[in-house]
């Protein structure tokens, strides 16, 4: 359904939406428009994911100049279920207004261990195997010796520069695995260096928190965006 809360007209992909869903989405918006800090409750299994992207989305949309997204997770189910929500609104959304409302970026950004394509990594089980396997293919200093076996897909996205970019669309992290595996590309590493074009990101807090991590990953994103 279709309603609007204030100037914003919310895609909300649902036949009904509850006067809590209602009253949520009416404080979240005030906190936006405030560009304050909100803090809001609801108790589980009463739409707080699914009412968070349709109202944000839908801001961005009435106010292309709001900065991103940026859902934060703890787990990767609980990223799963962000972007099968996230689908299921800009789905419901195009099918209002056309084409042009499916015309967003949005992308999960997650360890190498849940992102590499690379069967001889992939045969680490340990998530800090893995980082070391991949760094000791794609590290620069690995790569100026020249005599070291390297990873195909870091290469053939590093030899890409900035022509490495990604169409519209909403990518899972099996997403990012298939459309790396047809380009011959990195899923990880492409993840990372278009997160600051994309219009929604899901990745794990510590992105967010952790100043080791977010240093490496968060600093180029926009101070507009909404966490």
């Amino acid at each position: 359904m279709r309603f609007h809360i204030g100037e914003v007209e919310v895609f909300f992909p649902y036949d009904y939406v509850y006067a809590e869903q209602f009253n949520y989405m009416l404080e979240l918006k005030r906190a936006i428009d405030g560009k304050g800090h909100c803090l809001l409750e609801m108790p589980t299994g009463t739409g707080k994911t699914v009412c968070l992207i349709a109202l944000i989305t839908s801001y961005q949309y009435a106010h292309p100049e709001t900065g991103k997204l940026i859902y934060c997770t703890r787990t990767v189910p609980e990223m799963v279920k962000c972007i099968s929500e996230l689908k299921r609104v800009i789905r419901y959304r195009e099918q209002c207004v056309g084409s042009e409302g499916g015309k967003l970026l949005a992308l999960c950004l997650s360890s190498r261990r849940n992102m590499c394509i690379h069967e001889g990594v992939m045969a680490e089980s340990e998530r800090e195997a893995v980082d070391t396997a991949c760094r000791n293919l794609t590290a620069s200093w690995v790569r100026k010796k020249g005599d070291s076996e390297l990873c195909d897909f870091y290469e053939s996205f590093d030899s890409e520069g900035d022509n490495a970019s990604m169409p519209y669309g909403i990518y899972s992290l099996d997403d990012l695995k298939e459309f790396g595996r047809e380009k011959g590309w990195c899923p990880y590493f492409l993840a990372r260096n278009i997160l600051p074009r994309a219009n929604v990101i899901v990745y794990n807090y510590q992105y967010m928190l952790d100043p080791k991590v977010s240093t490496l990953v968060s600093k180029e994103l926009e101070q507009e965006s909404i966490v």
